[in-house]
């Protein structure tokens, strides 16, 4: 059995702030988190893996809400609603790839005008030197 990280060593593990942490604790998407004696948090591996996957839907855009819903799944039929719960993944993941289509078409414009701009210092360096 791996040893219970402290809240910092988390926050480091995971790239979340221990504000962000806490944040999440409080707001229901990390259950109750094991304490020391001392009353300090103790994450597990299992905490860190739920809270690293939490990282991924919430940098994918998925609204807190959505997240807590799903938190709420899993905590109130953790052998049961697989349906429930593919169904609200595979909805962010159909928002996700629309988001992705629409970067890529914004990523095409930006490079047009890369090139754009690429030629138009061509043209003036070549009319630079047949002036010189």
């Amino acid at each position: 059995m791996t040893a219970a990280l402290t809240i910092k060593q988390v926050a480091e593990k995971t790239a979340l702030s221990v504000h962000t942490l806490r944040y999440y604790e409080r707001c229901g998407l990390i259950a109750s988190v094991d304490r020391a004696s001392n009353g300090h948090r103790r994450y597990s591996a299992d905490d860190i893996r739920w809270i690293k996957f939490l990282n991924r839907l919430r940098l994918t855009g998925m609204p807190i809400r959505q997240m807590q819903q799903y938190a709420k799944l899993v905590r109130q039929y953790p052998d049961a609603a697989f349906g429930d719960r593919r169904q609200l993944l595979e909805n962010h993941r159909e928002t996700v790839t629309r988001q992705i289509h629409q970067l890529q078409e914004n990523l095409a414009v930006v490079d047009w005008k890369i090139q754009h701009y690429s030629e138009l210092e061509d043209k003036l360096n070549e009319h630079s030197k047949i002036n010189s």
